[in-house]
């Protein structure tokens, strides 16, 4: 049997066989989807009842409210409008790569769906080596160099634990070690989607992953120890005040430390990176791979939310929930299905966070938060040069300015929080703007010396070709975690 994590994660992420990835993207969507359909109709309905209950709209306008901003949407939608030239110059760059290597792929328009390296698009960090812009340069992927120094999972997060500790932030507790989750267990089923826990008793706090050794992985890993950090620090505040200061801040803390983590620098001061030069073309490279990684997340992490509302508001319905869907992931993300897709799937509930009720657009004000943190902390470690080489490692300075401000929790207004670690009050894209702009200066250059399709993909609706031969697989993907679907909706029986 083909599970979602590691197998079809790794074809994803690892193949370059056009219909193998088809294969495996579809097959997730055909074992998953149409299961879950009815059933998430039926919970809208009983959110909204929760919500209506109390005097809320419709659970969208409760969750919009936890940022305490009159407009949230409208805010956010601004945040894009001013992100989007850059996201739309690296969509334009990674099209013109993929079209000279699929050739069933047009050069124009949107980019089909399952070519990106990751089952939702989300992050096109695991086709790097398709887009990478300098070859032969010290390879940035870590993972190799794990593998042969022999690390394993446990060292993974202990090295993660080391870098909030050497900014002068607290250890983890010994019980985290013992009731944490670090690896695939092999007697049981499990959810492994990584995640961090607080049990609100004895500094209990644990994380459940199933880490793999891989350079991905110990991204995440610093994730979510930023999360157990956060934890920790605002423990001594009544219970009502012991969460994030909005809840973009709790997903920026861990990233925020990967800025750092992920410089080639700091990689090489860790010895996990050698003979790197510090040049122009490996300043890109490092670039490239962090966009991958950022930028190519945006409009994913504001189109969830996007079409969810809608659908608690009632303006998306039943009736064109894959419909809507799609035309979102098409306007924002610029991708399209690889084959035709209809009502009678569900591809929403094919991603963790929809069946699991985590709201997402914390994820996309995370994005911005961690570059504005990052700079400030980097300020605070009286670092000089461009942000995108910054490390925090080792600087006390920029920890106690992080750590103050997460010992605030949710005691005051977000702002607040924010103006504690930055000096300002307001949410701002100038950092993440300032840390790509060499890279966008570079790839607006590639795009004038090669003549590729210029940023933007038209007014093409999502379309796909009939579906092709699936080359070398005779068999379709059984169909998987029947069992943790239905243990995702007893999860969302809570009004949350």
């Amino acid at each position: 049997m083909l599970a979602l994590d590691p197998d079809l994660y790794s074809i994803l992420s690892k193949s370059r066989d056009y219909d193998r990835l088809l294969f495996a993207w579809k097959g997730w969507r055909d074992a998953v989807g149409p299961d879950l359909r009815p059933r998430y109709k039926e919970f809208v309905k009983l959110k909204n009842i929760g919500a209506t209950d109390n005097k809320w709209k419709d659970i969208g306008e409760y969750w919009r409210s936890w940022y305490e901003v009159d407009d949230l949407e409208g805010m956010v939608e601004g945040f894009w409008d001013k992100l989007k030239p850059l996201y739309q110059e690296l969509h334009a760059y990674v099209r013109y790569k993929l079209s000279k290597k699929y050739k069933k792929m047009s050069p124009k328009g949107p980019i089909p769906a399952h070519l990106l390296g990751n089952m939702w698009a989300q992050s096109w960090v695991n086709i790097y080596d398709l887009v990478e812009p300098y070859k032969n340069k010290t390879s940035l992927d870590v993972t190799a160099n794990m593998v042969n120094k022999g690390y394993t999972a446990m060292q993974m997060v202990k090295l993660a634990e080391s870098f909030f500790v050497s900014i002068g932030l607290e250890a983890l507790p010994k019980s985290f070690y013992n009731k944490s989750m670090i690896t695939k267990p092999d007697d049981r089923e499990v959810i492994c989607h990584a995640s961090a826990w607080d049990f609100a008793i004895n500094k209990d706090v644990r994380i459940k992953q199933c880490t793999n050794i891989n350079h991905n992985d110990l991204v995440t890993s610093h994730h979510e120890l930023g999360h157990i950090q956060y934890y920790l620090q605002y423990w001594d505040l009544p219970t009502e005040y012991r969460t994030g200061a909005n809840p973009g801040f709790h997903e920026a803390v861990g990233d925020t430390l990967s800025l750092s983590v992920d410089t080639p620098q700091h990689l090489k001061k860790i010895g996990l990176l050698d003979d790197f030069s510090n040049d122009t073309e490996s300043d890109i490279n490092a670039l490239m791979k962090m966009a991958l990684r950022k930028i190519a997340f945006l409009p994913f992490g504001y189109m969830i939310d996007q079409w969810r509302w809608k659908v608690f508001s009632g303006a998306i319905t039943e009736e064109n929930y894959n419909a809507a869907w799609w035309k979102l992931r098409t306007k924002y993300q610029g991708i399209k299905p690889p084959v035709e897709r209809s009502e009678k799937d569900f591809d929403p509930g094919c991603k963790y966070h929809i069946p699991a009720n985590t709201p997402y657009i914390r994820y996309f004000m995370s994005y911005v938060l961690q570059f504005q943190f990052h700079k400030a902390a980097c300020e605070a470690a009286g670092y000089k040069g461009p942000l995108h080489t910054c490390s925090i490692f080792q600087s006390k300075a920029a920890g106690k300015k992080i750590g103050d401000m997460l010992k605030m929790g949710k005691s005051k207004p977000w702002p607040d929080a924010l103006e504690k670690l930055t000096g300002s009050k307001s949410l701002d894209v100038g950092a993440l703007a300032e840390y790509f702009e060499p890279l966008r200066i570079w790839m607006v250059k590639q795009r004038e010396e090669l003549g590729y399709a210029p940023p933007g993909w038209g007014d093409e609706e999502p379309s796909a070709e009939p579906m092709p031969p699936t080359a070398g697989v005779t068999t379709p993907v059984p169909i998987l975690f029947n069992t943790i679907v239905g243990l995702l909706f007893a999860l969302v029986v809570f009004f949350r």
